[in-house]
């Protein structure tokens, strides 16, 4: 029903008008009780999807990647879908309106996006307020939390923002992802460099285990780092002892993109990612000998997809433009396929 008669209307209208616009429709069927439907409909509750990873259990391996819900103003609806975990973010510490519009285009020749959206968001504190009601519930929704800098805050004291927004979501998310990997914000990507990255993420890891309990710390990588770069951020992971990485974000690179609009700036995610995102799991996977959780995104629109990520050396998985080419279909079948393999 979504790619037969919802995507071809969604997909007519400009992509961030209808992102907004598909949050209103959400929330006013959960409104007007459809809560329930979405859950029988899509949700897959089984033992053998539980995953336990760094303290926490999921109750499936099917998360929805940060970005499509930055501010935390629908995670409880969207979890109805049958997503096992909501990353929400990035958010930073102010408030800030993203780059200007358009920046955010559909590549639907290639089953991509090309987003230049530059961590538009409401603020750490704004997302703190929506969060508290999850929080104090048994039965709460397992969020992520991912972080980033603003964009007038300068790389040499980027730490700052990180802390701050570590500082204001502890109490209030299950895990972290710091985020250093967006092609979107001004020279973000120099801090993946090895010394700026491991002081950044060292600083985050005392700060957490000064805490009377501590939070799983990962981080998100681009595809597009070397070898050699891959095998710094091992070591970095083995030095700073955090908890996993998050592979991949979105990619600057636009080989055999066919879409006329493949010019545009910005990250590019969607099938195009399927290949390298694998490559990177497996690498990171194989290289550290399975000595961290790897969760995989990027490129997943089929359960065939979901389920080279797992043999890759990936622990759980998250969604995003396969989410939006595909619907919530999707992650039921990921399911389905992970429990038809046991």
């Amino acid at each position: 029903m979504y790619k037969t008669f919802i995507r071809p209307i969604f997909f007519g209208f400009d992509p961030e008008k209808i992102h907004h616009f598909t949050f209103s429709a959400i929330r006013f069927f959960h409104k007007i009780g459809f809560g329930s439907f979405f859950r029988n409909v899509y949700k897959v509750e089984n033992p053998k999807l539980e995953r336990e990873l760094f303290g926490l259990k999921f109750p499936n391996p099917v998360g929805l990647a940060a970005g499509f819900d930055k501010d935390a103003k629908l995670y409880k609806e969207l979890s109805n879908f049958g997503f096992g975990f909501i990353e929400i973010g990035t958010v930073t510490p102010k408030p800030q309106p993203g780059n200007e519009k358009p920046r955010l285009f559909r590549l639907r020749e290639d089953s991509a996006i090309i987003n230049r959206m530059g961590f538009n968001n409401g603020g750490v504190e704004e997302a703190v307020e929506r969060l508290k009601k999850n929080a104090l519930n048994e039965k709460h929704v397992l969020i992520g939390g991912n972080i980033g800098k603003n964009k007038i805050t300068p790389n040499e004291e980027a730490v700052n923002d990180y802390i701050i927004c570590f500082d204001a979501l502890f109490n209030y998310v299950d895990y972290f992802v710091v985020n250093v990997s967006s092609p979107n914000t001004p020279n973000l990507r120099e801090l993946q460099e090895k010394k700026p990255l491991t002081d950044l993420l060292q600083t985050l890891q005392n700060r957490n285990n000064s805490r009377k309990k501590r939070k799983p710390i990962l981080l998100k990588i681009a595809p597009d780092l070397t070898n050699e770069q891959l095998l710094d951020i091992i070591e970095i992971v083995e030095t700073t002892k955090i908890d996993g990485i998050i592979a991949t974000n979105t990619t600057i690179s636009r080989n055999g993109i066919s879409s006329e609009n493949k010019k545009e700036m910005g990250g590019l995610s969607g099938k195009p990612l399927k290949i390298r995102t694998t490559e990177v799991i497996r690498f990171l996977s194989e290289k550290s000998n399975k000595a961290f959780p790897i969760i995989g995104v990027g490129g997943i629109h089929s359960a065939d997809d979901a389920l080279e990520k797992l043999d890759a050396g990936a622990s759980l998985l998250q969604l995003y433009t396969g989410f939006i080419y595909e619907g919530p279909d999707l992650i039921k079948q990921i399911n389905k396929a992970i429990l038809e393999r046991k």
